[in-house]
Parts: structure tokens; sequence; C-alpha cells
């Protein structure tokens, strides 16, 4: 009786199965991911202070009576025509003489604003910001540049990554590029690293080659 039972109720577990084998797969699938956005509940209890740059505050000169005296920039550029196309340190044959120059095709206007007498800087829309703004007028050619700085990966940084810890300071990049010729100039880069497996005389070699690419080899010291 036992056996017959279970014979008469197999098909009935066989066509149950499949059913709901089906009804799964009735069911859509969903593939997406799910997107979590990176986001600290932590405020910054820190700010982050960028050192003033090094910006003219006017230029020292010597009264008639002796005393020096720190002039502002239109105390002498108010008192002759701007030169508008003036692109080049060789043009320069009163003021600044001396002031190397290498900054693109940039003229002194494409910076320098000429409405004051040169006496704040101008965005290519005309607008003034002062000396120490001078990251804008930066940003507006090097904006790759402006970018890695704002993340942090450009530019020299102290103290902390986490302002919930501490204060962080940014260099200005007053403080690495000059303004009228900004690109590094080529230089040679150090020796390179003794090989301590290296035969005992390869060190020397390595370095005799060294200062004879570089030139280093042919200075005299007095």
């Amino acid at each position: 009786m036992d056996r017959e039972s279970h014979t008469n109720s197999g098909p009935f577990l066989l066509v149950l199965a499949v059913l709901l084998v089906l009804q799964g797969c009735s069911e859509p699938i969903d593939n997406s991911v799910e997107s979590v956005a990176a986001n600290s509940t932590l405020e910054p209890l820190f700010a982050t202070v960028i050192r003033e740059p090094p910006v003219p505050h006017g230029v020292r000169a010597v009264a008639p009576n002796g005393e020096e005296v720190s002039l502002q920039c239109n105390a002498c550029h108010s008192v002759r025509a701007h030169n508008l196309k003036s692109a080049s340190a060789v043009d320069l044959d009163e003021f600044h003489q001396g002031m190397h120059y290498q900054h693109g095709s940039l003229t002194c206007v494409s910076c320098h604003q000429p409405d004051d007498g040169y006496s704040s800087l101008r965005l290519a829309d005309g607008t003034s910001i002062a000396f120490f703004e001078s990251i804008q007028l930066c940003g507006q050619c090097h904006g790759p540049q402006l970018r890695d700085y704002e993340h942090g990966a450009h530019g020299g940084m102290t103290g902390y990554w986490d302002l919930t810890r501490g204060g962080r300071e940014r260099n200005h990049c007053l403080h690495c590029h000059d303004a009228h010729k900004p690109a590094y100039a080529d230089f040679q880069p150090v020796a390179p690293p003794r090989d301590r497996f290296a035969p005992a005389n390869h060190h020397a070699e390595s370095s005799e080659a060294f200062h004879a690419t570089s030139g280093l080899g042919d200075s005299h010291h007095e």
C-alpha cells in the first residue's frame, strides 16, 4: 500500500517542481549595479589656507630728498601711453629693464590691467582682480594644472589631508613659478643610484659618465 502511494505521488511532485521552476524563470532578473557615492559625513573642522604670494606691493625708489619710498604701479605707468602690443622684454626701454619674459604669445596687457595703470590684473573678459588672486588668472590657460592643484596633486602642501584632524596650508602658483617666465628651465638629473651588486669600480665609471654628459667635468673651481 505504501509503495503504491509513493508511485502515484511521483508524477504530481514532478509536475509541481516544473511549475515552480517556470514561475521562477518568468520573473525578470535585475542585473543593475547599485552605485553608492563616496560621501563623507564628517564636516571639515579646519580650513585650507593658501600662503600669501610674493606679489609686488610697489616699486622701491629714492625720492628727491634721498628718502626710500615705495611707489604704486600707476605712479609711473600713468604718465605715458600704454603699449598694448608689447610682448617682449626687449620693448622695455624705461620700466623693468632686464626682466626675463617668456610666456607664450601673451602680451603685457593679457594679464595686466592698463585701465588702472597696471595696478591690478585682468581676466580674459576684462574683469580686474588683485595680484594675490592671480590663481584665477593662471587657471584660465592652465586648466589641468588648476584642477590638479585643487585636488592636492599639484603644488606644495603642508598639514593634513583629513581636515577633521588639522588644518592645511597650500603654496600659491607664484611660490614655484615666475609669472613672466613660468616654465622650469631644463636641468640635468642627479647621478644614478649606486648598485650594490655591481663591481667595485662600477660606481666610479657611472659618475665619470654622468659628469661627462652633463658638462660638469669641464668646470673649474677658483
